[in-house]
């Protein structure tokens, strides 16, 4: 699936797990992309292997459904038409002017934040209670925003002031909002569901056309959220880390490339991946 050829399309970009296209001649769905996920899966800013069978169309799965669950204009079109090949995992989207923002909501303090907390007592500008442990709930919704780094390199946690200076109060000031309304809807929606919505990842862009503010990306999936039951069971690639970390012997740190994940690993992240698309899709 790298590099994807697709007849009638050209190959634009390519991220960690997915491939984006375009047309080669415009058609009547206008300025669109084709997103294709693939069954790549990353963690640590690393692509692992082996890949995870059939993840690619479970996360489109999840976005479609969610695409259609939000209170937001997004960028989603159809899934209808794209080519046979990448039948099932691919959907055309409009065209966006992204906003190089990665807006992340916090309900739960876990991961980077709660490390971070273990160390200082706050997690970035937010002054936190004493004695929170890994995943308890927060006094309120975090907006955590980050910035895009090079290619293979983190993201970089940065404050709501830095956000300003570098898309402008405004701007900076609706896509907290979003992030926020975004997550307390979806987090109410999984719940129903049974799942406890920990956090989660969105990207906006602006539409050329209209110049509103966009839901782009991929949306709350297992590779962008974090998301659990009531009794702490991880629904998302938590495993994988979890084995990296605590298993495998790599430290990544190291600057090495991570080990290729065991069959029972590569086995038991796709059932989980399946679980959370199968909860989520049986909430009307």
């Amino acid at each position: 699936m790298d590099n994807v050829k697709l007849p009638g399309f050209r190959h634009l970009s390519s991220g960690k797990v997915r491939e984006i296209c375009v047309p080669e001649e415009p058609g009547a769905l206008g300025n669109v992309v084709l997103i294709v996920a693939t069954d790549r899966i990353s963690a640590f800013d690393y692509i692992l292997t082996p890949t995870i069978l059939n993840k690619g169309k479970i996360l489109t799965e999840i976005s479609h459904y969610w695409f259609s669950k939000l209170p937001i204009p997004n960028h989603f079109i159809t899934t209808q038409g794209v080519p046979e090949q990448v039948a099932g995992r691919a959907m055309f989207c409009k065209r966006l002017e992204m906003i190089p923002v990665e807006c992340i909501a916090r309900g739960y303090l876990t991961g980077s934040a709660y490390q971070e907390y273990a160390r200082t007592g706050k997690f970035q500008e937010f002054k936190l209670p004493k004695s929170l442990k890994d995943g308890d709930k927060l006094p309120e919704v975090l907006f955590t925003p980050a910035i895009k780094t090079e290619f293979g390199k983190h993201d970089e946690n940065v404050s709501f002031s830095k956000v300003t200076q570098l898309v402008g109060s405004q701007l900076a000031e609706k896509l907290q909002k979003l992030t926020l309304v975004i997550y307390e809807t979806a987090r109410e929606i999984a719940a129903s569901a049974g799942i406890v919505l920990v956090d989660t990842k969105f990207e906006f862009g602006i539409d050329p056309e209209t110049k509103e503010v966009v839901l782009g990306d991929e949306v709350l999936t297992p590779d962008s959220s974090r998301y659990r039951d009531k009794n702490g069971t991880s629904y998302d690639k938590q495993f994988v880390r979890n084995y990296l970390l605590n298993e495998s012997g790599w430290d990544p740190a190291s600057g090495t490339q991570p080990p290729q994940i065991p069959a029972e690993v590569v086995k038991k992240t796709g059932e989980l991946y399946s679980k959370v698309r199968d909860l989520l899709l049986n909430v009307q």
